[in-house]
């Protein structure tokens, strides 16, 4: 924020600065002159206030949105903790078919084996 400040101290500084420099230079009447800086004064002063509220508008928009972050991550953290609970819970019954299928050909592979020693 401190460059937001500094942008708006050389608006303001430069205002000062053109209105001095439109008193030294301008040939016209004291009470047109007022007018005229009294006039871009309050232009300057818009301005100022505009981009103020821009850059409230912007801080609110960036917390909007980090909050809008922060809640999706966190959502999709617990879609893939369910996805992968699920994933597990329809693994596991095929993990102990698998095992008992190893198991299985384990013992095959030892009988053929005893049977292949015995045949000698």
């Amino acid at each position: 924020m401190s460059n937001g400040k500094s942008i708006i101290t050389g608006f303001i500084v430069g205002g000062v600065i053109s209105a001095a420099t439109a008193l030294l230079v301008t040939p016209t009447s004291g009470r047109e002159l007022r007018q005229q800086i009294k006039e871009q004064g309050l232009e300057w002063k818009n301005t100022v206030d505009d981009i103020i509220q821009d850059g409230l508008r912007l801080k609110d928009q960036i917390a909007k949105t980090s909050k809008e972050g922060v809640a999706l991550i966190n959502e999709l953290t617990e879609e893939m903790k369910t996805s992968i609970e699920e994933w597990k819970e329809a693994i596991e019954p095929h993990q102990e078919n698998i095992h008992g299928y190893l198991e299985e050909i384990e013992s095959s592979i030892k009988d053929l084996e005893n049977k292949l020693q015995n045949q000698k």
